[in-house]
């Protein structure tokens, strides 16, 4: 057991805890666990060291050049930053390869990781700090500011290094001389490995705990299920480590096949297709928004070697779907997942998709569609989607949250969703985005969707706004691809248009342009930003 004991202190109690299923063979896993063997040590172990780890730009890392300096850095953790088992240690860092050489690190010495997302500043690094009572963090130098200015009683060490490794830092030179070999920590199966903090598109983020068996167990779901991965694929993507849906998509899953990463410090789409066409990517991982952007350009570079196109983050418009297909003949992969289940669990492969449905439950995962009591639906009735399977929610410190996404064994995620006749899973809204409108139930999805297909659009987002006459109106946040024409008339013109393609009721009685949404650092849509906006704060 850990010397420090918070993050198994505050974990849920079983009963509030969901059910787990782990009946596969795959998913039995031996009672004595540290993750780091399987995805780094093994490939020491068994010869394939040489192998292509990492790869970005400018850099190419081995696999024993990773786990070298995961090694050192474990070494300095325990040696000369005082770390104990169970201490929580946070990173802050773009997507390079010394992330994620201090990540494996962090598990090697028994540390649990907080990874977190680089745009966050001050006040949300010190809410973070002091939830999880994080005792140490490593700092790229180019961030140290925002970190620097944190006032908190519980951190205790902060270490800078260089993620671009032309110059020398504190951890650098920390490391110098350090054994290249190191025992790992003891761990169990259900010790807890990280705490990740939800992406706050709703507000305060919670954190969410996930132990060293969630970590490979995920590695056994979507990857087999969707992508089939072998040791020739080059993984790489936009969402950052700091976040599941990137750490599984450029971390997890490619070093649990003895693939490799391209890692991107600042992913734009030009960065991403130039990546896929010079180092022959054959896996990428992006939001619905790059993607949508992507299909643009693919035309302008070779991206033959892609074979596996994944989105998550938020649902995927069916128009956004199309318009890649008809770019590059590839059929991108929805997924959903969430912080609370650590990594997707509905999505599809090419052998079983259906356009715009978000797909099936992956191998390790059951669910259903339940109303308010957690009566199941019935075919195609849109109700609360209730997920279990080989992972699930375990919020720290927050029983009250706990009860309400975990009920009855099954972790209800707030999104609403349908099941159609053949077992398919569509998504409708997010719980709190089902606008009520003189009696009528209207999807911002399903608003969302329409607006998209008009050829001035580049991105929108609907949300609903109070209203005494209706409950409430559909109020459309729109980009333009050209925002000069942004005016009362053209907004008109663009309400009369939705009214011819679409049923009437569902038009936006509102619509206001901006020159760009909200968004989380992972691509989400803040839709709570846009509903204070509307209500004037």
């Amino acid at each position: 057991m850990y010397l420090d004991n918070f993050a198994h202190k505050h974990l849920p109690s079983q009963k509030l805890q969901p059910e787990y299923i782990y009946s596969d063979p795959d998913f039995q896993l031996p009672e004595d666990l540290n993750c780091v063997e399987r995805l780094l040590d093994n490939h020491i172990k068994e010869g394939r060291g040489q192998h292509i780890a990492i790869r970005t730009f400018e850099k190419t890392w081995t696999y024993q050049d990773l786990y070298e300096k995961a090694n050192q850095i474990a070494h300095v953790l325990v040696d000369d930053l005082g770390l104990v088992s169970g201490n929580r240690v946070l990173i802050r860092s773009a997507n390079n390869p010394m992330f994620v050489a201090i990540w494996f690190a962090i598990l090697k010495a028994g540390g649990i990781v907080v990874a977190t997302m680089p745009l966050l500043r001050e006040k949300e690094l010190e809410v973070m700090i002091d939830s999880a009572e994080i005792s140490h963090a490593f700092c790229d130098y180019r961030l140290e500011e925002a970190l620097a200015a944190v006032k908190s009683p519980f951190l205790k060490q902060s270490i800078t290094f260089d993620g671009t490794e032309n110059g020398t830092s504190k951890l650098e030179t920390l490391m110098h001389n350090k054994p290249k070999e190191f025992q790992n920590f003891p761990t169990k199966a259900d010790s807890v490995a990280l705490i990740g903090f939800t992406s706050g598109t709703t507000g305060n983020p919670k954190m969410t705990s996930h132990y060293h068996k969630d970590i490979l167990l995920i590695c056994e779901a979507f990857p087999k299920y969707a992508l089939q991965p072998v040791p020739e694929d080059i993984f790489t993507g936009s969402p950052p480590l700091g976040f599941t849906f990137g750490l599984g998509g450029l971390v997890l899953f490619p070093f649990y096949f003895g693939a490799s990463t391209f890692l991107i410090e600042k992913p734009s789409p030009e960065l991403l297709l130039q990546a896929i066409q010079d180092r022959k990517v054959s896996i990428v991982f992006t939001a619905p928004t790059a993607w949508r952007i992507l299909a643009t350009k693919a035309a302008d570079y070779d991206i033959s070697s892609l074979r596996k196109c994944v989105s998550a983050g938020e649902t995927l418009p069916e128009k956004v779907w199309e318009d890649w297909y008809e770019a590059t003949g590839l059929k991108i992969i929805d997924g959903i997942g969430a912080t609370e289940m650590l990594h997707i669990f509905i999505s599809s492969n090419e052998d079983n998709m259906k356009k715009g449905a978000t797909g099936l439950p992956i191998r390790g995962y059951e669910a259903r569609i339940v109303d308010r009591k957690g009566n199941e639906l019935g075919p195609n009735e849109p109700g609360r989607l209730a997920v279990r399977g080989i992972t699930g929610c375990k919020y720290l410190n927050r029983t009250d949250k706990q009860k309400e996404y975990v009920q009855d064994g099954w972790n209800l995620t707030g999104d609403i969703f349908r099941k159609d006749e053949d077992g398919y899973y569509w998504f409708v809204a997010r719980g709190d985005d089902m606008i009520i409108s003189s009696g009528y139930n209207i999807a911002a999805i399903e608003v969302e969707s329409v607006l998209l297909k008009h050829d001035d659009i580049s991105e929108c987002a609907v949300v609903g706004l109070p209203d005494e006459n209706r409950g409430m109106l559909v109020c459309a946040y729109i980009v333009l691809s050209d925002k000069s024409k942004a005016c009362e008339e053209f907004a008109k013109t663009l309400q009369d248009w939705f009214k011819e393609n679409a049923a009437p009721y569902k038009y936006p009685r509102e619509v206001r342009f901006l020159d760009n949404l909200p968004k989380t650092e992972t691509g989400k849509i803040q839709r709570y930003k846009l509903k204070a906006i509307s209500k004037g704060n």
